[in-house]
């Protein structure tokens, strides 16, 4: 037997990481009902919360009780319920309530 890989069976104490796709990340985000804020390209001064209605496969999201937040003084605007194109995003987050 080979040294390779920390031995045989049971992997040496290694523990295996699984890979997490990004649209098992928002699918979760929706079944939870998690709110989430969301920075946006080229927009830093401002980033959108709200709570994930739905998406698809070029990752547009429908956002209920969506709000606008100005990251400068944190003024929110209400936006209600929107579409957000998936080009626009850089990241999500959930975030408390």
């Amino acid at each position: 037997m080979s040294g390779f890989g920390g031995g045989g069976h049971g992997g040496g104490g290694r523990v295996k990481k699984v890979m997490t796709q990004p649209i098992s990340l928002i699918f979760r985000f929706l079944q939870n009902r998690t709110r989430v804020q969301i920075w946006l390209y080229e927009n830093t001064k401002m980033r959108i919360e709200g709570q994930i209605l739905g998406f698809d496969e070029y990752m547009n999201l429908v956002l209920d009780e969506a709000e606008e937040v100005d990251m400068k003084n944190d003024e929110r605007k209400q936006l209600g319920r929107i579409m957000l194109k998936g080009d626009t995003i850089t990241l999500m987050q959930s975030v408390e309530v």
